[in-house]
């Protein structure tokens, strides 16, 4: 599916990549090679004409996507999360990407509920409204419990996104694909594995049990946190294309006026809000990764309500504890024991210098530390910690840039309630007992239980394992003889191969 009948899609991409002024805003985002500029330009010039107008009140990249439609708006949303790829300040862009789109018929929606439910929607709810939100996958009503008269939420794909996605998808793979074969100096920005994450991540949006399934994972996490809660999941009336929750009542936390009027302190408010994102990163490491003001609500006690659980972000418990050493360190200023933590976990190769690498990282941390409480960015420190970083070879992790950017919009919530908050003073809690709980003597005889309770399952299994592996050690050291014509004969393939390539390819470009 992936073949030249997707032309056509990027025709009509380049072309309203032109026609709304961002071909140049997104050409200069990913740094393109001059083949990648000139095969864009090939697909968009010509055929302005045939591009969508767009939103000409929006910024030249959300409006080409937003014009583009549902894939496009989520492939950016995606993108928005990867600064590493597009660039701090088009992935800023990128951010502010809405997705509310024209809703679908009622009764469509009534269509797909009795499809995956298996009866009728008048049995099931006793009222059920128009749409109330509608985004690029889904569109939201609210509904009444016909057995019980609860209020709830009820999420139901929009009809075809599958097929729909997957066309789009099969065009992003195409020109990816194109990147590679004709910009191999494109390969640096990983084009393959752009689209690759991007498509997991619709595929788990495209099936609401996935989704239905990180809530309930998420709310047993949190079931003891104060002041938190989420709308539980209604599983036997959720399916793969309809999820059924509570409903959340509560006003917006992107309204001040609002929870004022509900007599909440808004400093407690913005102090609860960046420690819980904290403590679900480094106690659970699950973590709400797109929790913006639209995903969050305050209830009339006060407490907060998170909701959309379409993208949630997952840390292993190794990478929670070097995080947290790193963010401990810098709250110290001990930065020789943030650089050694660097080494120590392999983020920066070996043959580099430690204390050359600590110098760097002071000086990132110390002029954010002399800066008034207001200014002070654990965001900013993130984001000028991943500079230093790959300057010093550092590879990029996925999880950690989709931490870094959560965490610039939690703290961004947090600063929209509270604009005079002292990050480091509200972090350092949550981070210094997780340092005690999980680095010291106590975490280090829980991880040797931990490992006995391996070795005691595999233990009958240990002496063949080890057996097969000398085995395999020994037949390693004498491999069969090959005839050395095989190699001759491979050498010459591979050079008729390559030759034919770069000769095709200075063909096209010439």
């Amino acid at each position: 599916m992936r073949g030249p009948h997707n032309i056509w899609r990027l025709i009509r991409t380049g072309a309203t990549l032109e026609r709304t002024g961002a071909m140049n805003v997104v050409l200069d985002a990913f740094d393109a090679p001059k083949p990648i500029r000139f095969v864009a330009k090939l697909l968009g010039k010509p055929f302005m004409w045939l591009g969508y107008y767009g939103d000409p009140s929006m910024p030249p990249a959300t409006r080409a996507l937003t014009a583009l439609g549902p894939a496009y708006i989520k492939f950016g949303q995606v993108l928005s999360t990867r600064p590493d790829v597009v660039g701090e300040e088009l992935a800023v862009q990128l951010r502010v990407l809405q997705d509310k789109l024209p809703p679908f018929d009622v009764a469509e929606a009534k269509r797909e509920i009795e499809k995956e439910l298996g009866q009728p929607v008048d049995t099931i709810f006793s009222d059920f409204s128009e749409p109330v939100a509608a985004a690029s996958i889904a569109q939201v009503h609210k509904a009444t419990l016909r057995e019980t008269g609860e209020e709830v939420a009820v999420k139901v794909l929009r009809p075809g996104i599958e097929a729909a996605f997957r066309k789009d998808v099969d065009a992003f793979y195409f020109a990816a694909r194109l990147a590679d074969v004709f910009a191999p100096g494109a390969r640096r920005l990983r084009p393959m594995d752009v689209i690759e994450h991007f498509d997991g991540v619709v595929r788990g949006e495209l099936d609401l049990r996935l989704e239905s399934a990180a809530a309930s994972e998420f709310a047993a996490n949190t079931v003891d946190d104060a002041g938190f809660r989420l709308p539980p999941i209604k599983w036997e009336y959720s399916a793969r294309r309809v999820m059924t929750l509570g409903w959340a009542d509560g006003v917006s936390m992107g309204d001040n006026d609002a929870i004022d009027a509900l007599g909440v302190d808004r400093v407690e408010l913005s102090e609860r809000v960046l420690q819980l994102f904290l403590n679900h990163a480094l106690r659970d490491g699950f973590f709400h990764a797109d929790m913006h003001q639209g995903n969050l609500k305050v209830a009339a006690n006060g407490d907060i309500i998170a909701y959309d659980f379409g993208i949630m972000g997952h840390i292993d418990e190794y990478t929670r504890r070097v995080y947290a050493e790193i963010l401990f360190g810098f709250i110290r200023k001990d930065y020789k024991r943030v650089a050694e933590v660097h080494f120590e976990a392999g983020y920066v190769p070996a043959d580099k210098d430690v204390d050359e690498f600590a110098r760097a990282l002071r000086a990132v941390g110390e002029p954010i530390f002399g800066m008034d409480a207001t200014r002070i960015s654990m965001a900013r420190l993130l984001s000028y910690l991943f500079e230093v970083t790959e300057r010093f070879g550092m590879e990029t992790r996925t999880e950690l840039i989709l931490l870094q950017r959560t965490m610039v919009v939690v703290e961004g919530v947090a600063r929209s309630l509270n604009p005079r908050m002292n990050i480091w003073e509200v972090a350092s809690p949550i981070v210094t007992d997780y340092i005690k709980t999980s680095i010291g003597p106590r975490a280090a005889l829980r991880d040797l239980g931990k490992t006995a309770m391996v070795l005691a399952r595999f233990g009958p299994r240990l002496p063949a394992l080890v057996e097969a592996a000398l085995v395999r050690q020994a037949k390693e050291e004498t491999p069969p003889h090959r005839p050395f014509w095989r190699w001759i004969v491979l050498a010459g393939v591979v050079g008729v191969l390559l030759g034919g390539a770069i000769f095709a390819l200075g063909q096209h470009l010439g």
